[in-house]
């Protein structure tokens, strides 16, 4: 499970001023200027991502891939979406979403630098 929770750690913090925290479930957060924007968690003995999604997409993406996707307890209400790590998971798609999740979190100077730097604004 290492593998998974390295890989998540190297796509959150590849976006700018991004930094890891202790989550206070000794798990990692993931930050921007003190906002978090994704987190390991483990969720009964399983582990998994949480991030922020845009509105409406919890709903549409927890409805067509229940298998890999929940509403996260506290912040689902929220809209955010937890994503199984113990299971096959298509990376590309994770960093996709953990970059929206940043992007509704960080100030609109760090999104232009992540702009800049090649990704979609």
């Amino acid at each position: 499970m290492s593998d998974a929770i390295d890989k998540l750690r190297t796509i959150c913090l590849a976006m700018p001023e991004a930094a890891e925290v202790d989550g206070g479930v000794g798990s990692p957060s993931f930050k921007v200027r003190d906002k978090i924007f994704a987190m390991h968690h483990p969720m009964n003995e399983r582990p998994s991502m949480w991030c922020k999604a845009p509105r409406g997409f919890q709903e549409v993406i927890v409805g067509s891939d229940p298998e890999h996707f929940f509403v996260p307890p506290y912040v689902g209400i929220h809209g955010w979406i937890g994503v199984w790590l113990d299971i096959d998971l298509d990376w590309q798609h994770i960093s996709e979403l953990v970059e929206e999740s940043y992007r509704m979190t960080a100030p609109k100077r760090l999104i232009q630098q992540l702009q800049s730097k090649g990704k979609a604004p």
